[in-house]
């Protein structure tokens, strides 16, 4: 018997919550249908040497629908919602398998991360978020002559 353990629980960054019911028929996300697989989106962490980006795919959305937001921790928060398409009277619907509904992400940052000058761009459905990092000073040494 294999004991699945998900990799964010050992990620320090990670801030989801492990559900050991996520998956089941009886399952919020499957019995709820405004909760759907949108309420994961897909985001990618890099580090470069100067920053954290972050994308997110987000296809559909508009830059209105879409939040960015930090906290103090420093915490890098991304939600949104994709709305239900409005009813149309003069169709049939045979399949619905775009996904809608609300999303949040949650990344806890370093403590070398600049909150306070983290730039956020939308293009062709994918959302970049850069939070840019201090630079780490090294400490002074200093030496001590000896005496004697």
């Amino acid at each position: 018997m294999s004991l699945f353990i998900p990799s964010s629980m050992f990620d320090p960054f990670s801030m989801d919550i492990w559900d050991p019911f996520k998956g089941f028929p009886f399952s919020k996300t499957l019995a709820d249908p405004e909760r759907s697989a949108f309420s994961s989106t897909s985001c990618d962490w890099k580090e470069t040497p100067d920053a954290h980006i972050f994308k997110a795919d987000l296809p559909g959305l508009k830059k209105e629908e879409v939040k960015v937001e930090v906290e103090e921790g420093p915490v890098l928060q991304i939600s949104g919602e994709r709305s239900k398409e409005q009813e149309d009277k003069n169709g049939k619907w045979h399949q619905i398998e775009r996904s809608r509904g609300k999303f949040l992400r949650r990344f806890r940052l370093p403590e070398n991360a600049k909150m306070d000058e983290v730039k956020a761009s939308m293009e062709n459905g994918v959302l970049t978020v850069t939070v840019p990092k201090e630079e780490v000073k090294k400490p002074k040494v200093k030496a001590i002559e000896i005496s004697g």
